[in-house]
């Protein structure tokens, strides 16, 4: 069980959890290069065109179940901090039928799904048949990828990153050798792309399982009244409503930045889009210390020790701290060479240096806004953290109906930024009364 004094929750603690998360992201945009990579040999744009639009929809699809981890981590380190164990064992039960159940129905769905999104995104006739073609294949994993979120927040609630890390190594792994066994060395094109995410993701269910093989030994995963307990369904589902909306907030956010940027033109359009790789960079180092502070204030508010709720958060915070410090002065020294990489095109190449210094500034103004998400999912503060995300929206439509117009392109960075920092100062408000919440 959890050990949750205020003495055990220690910098090498924390390091131990966030390390292994920081490594597996790490591999997530390597395997995007590789499925682009083996169509693109097929020396024709409509492949990586179709690969691209259908990989799109499909994640899409999937980041809607993104509350699926963020509450079984919440839900599950509270379990373990209370000691209890039957209870962490029937979460993952929970979260894997939502998981499964969830897939199925997108499966049974599928074709009003998919021609709602392509209508969104229109493409040529090939394109958009090719996409149909793979998205028709992947979908059928649908079930796995789910049930792997649930199942993901379960291994980070107990600390048992390192099996994450196994995980996203194994099937980003496979997924890569298939991809060039059925691509390049079958000439299944883009179908065999798919084929191989479905292959990869069904096989890293089957892994998750193997790794989760403890909490099957008991009798407690399958204790129905209890895992189909009114009461811990109405949370459950209280929790992940809670998140999904707070997510659609800041997803609104993101995508009105997207679709406002386009009215500059498409030199200022292509710089936005290359500087947004920044931003991912940071996301996916942060994630670490983020998922870090849910599992350690998770476990302490289970335990009602607020002196191990605010020791977790704060040391989190400082490594998560350290990271945006170097993250901004990689940013600053290395931002232009980044962005050299990223395009050949001169005047693109001018314009985002132009707007770099935002970029620069993003890791230090979003960290109280990215540790404090972490934190409220720990401690399961879902309602706060969806009324803070639509006053942060509230805030941020202001700031670009004042400042867009006025300052074009450098009024709509700004506003990302101030939404960024609305979040973290509205979540900040909030904390005392989580902390609170723990008891003595």
């Amino acid at each position: 069980m959890a050990d949750i004094a205020v003495g055990s929750v220690t910098h090498r603690r924390v390091l131990r959890i966030a390390v292994p998360i920081v490594l597996s992201n790490a591999t997530v945009p390597i395997l995007g290069a590789v499925d682009t990579g083996v169509v693109g040999q097929m020396g024709t744009p409509e492949p990586i065109g179709a690969v691209g639009i259908g990989a799109v929809i499909i994640t899409g699809i999937y980041w809607i179940f993104g509350f699926l981890r963020m509450g079984t981590t919440g839900l599950t380190s509270q379990a373990q901090g209370a000691r209890d164990g039957a209870e962490v064992d029937a979460l993952l039960t929970r979260a894997l039928i939502i998981g499964l159940v969830a897939g199925a129905v997108f499966i049974l769905f599928q074709l009003p799904i998919f021609g709602a999104a392509l209508a969104l995104a229109p493409a040529s006739a090939e394109v958009e048949s090719m996409a149909r073609d793979y998205m028709a294949i992947r979908i059928w994993s649908a079930p796995a990828m789910i049930a792997i979120f649930g199942l993901t927040g379960w291994l980070i609630a107990l600390e048992r990153t390192r099996a994450v890390l196994a995980l996203q190594l194994w099937m980003n792994g496979l997924n890569v050798v298939l991809d060039l066994v059925f691509v390049l060395g079958l000439g299944w094109g883009v179908n065999g792309v798919a084929f191989a995410t479905f292959l990869a993701e069904w096989s890293g269910l089957a892994l998750g399982l193997w790794l989760c093989r403890d909490a099957f030994r008991g009798a407690a995963w399958r204790s129905w009244a209890r895992v189909f307990d009114a009461a811990r369904l109405r949370r459950m589902a209280k929790v992940n409503s809670d998140i999904l909306l707070r997510s659609l907030m800041l997803q609104a956010m993101f995508i009105s930045f997207l679709f406002l940027g386009a009215d500059f033109g498409d030199v200022p359009l292509a710089a936005n889009q290359i500087l947004l790789q920044f931003l991912e960079i940071t996301a996916y180092t942060l994630d670490g210390f983020a998922f870090a502070a849910e599992a350690l204030v998770g476990q302490a508010m289970g335990a009602r020790a607020r002196p191990a709720l605010r020791r977790g958060a704060l040391l989190t915070s400082f490594w998560g701290l350290v990271c945006v410090i170097a993250l901004a002065l990689g940013f600053a020294i290395f931002g232009g060479a980044l962005i050299d990489v990223m395009t050949t095109a001169p005047e693109v190449r001018e314009t985002a240096r132009v707007y770099l210094a935002y970029m620069v500034l993003v890791p230090l103004l979003a960290l109280p806004a990215w540790m404090l998400d972490g934190i409220f999912i720990g401690a399961t503060r879902t309602a706060d953290m969806r009324n803070m995300a639509a006053l942060s929206l509230a805030i941020y439509g202001l700031a670009v109906l004042l400042l867009v117009p006025a300052y074009g392109n450098h009024g709509l960075w700004i506003a990302f930024l101030i939404s960024f920092v609305a979040r973290g100062l509205t979540l900040a408000l909030r904390y005392p009364a989580l902390e609170a919440g723990a008891g003595a």
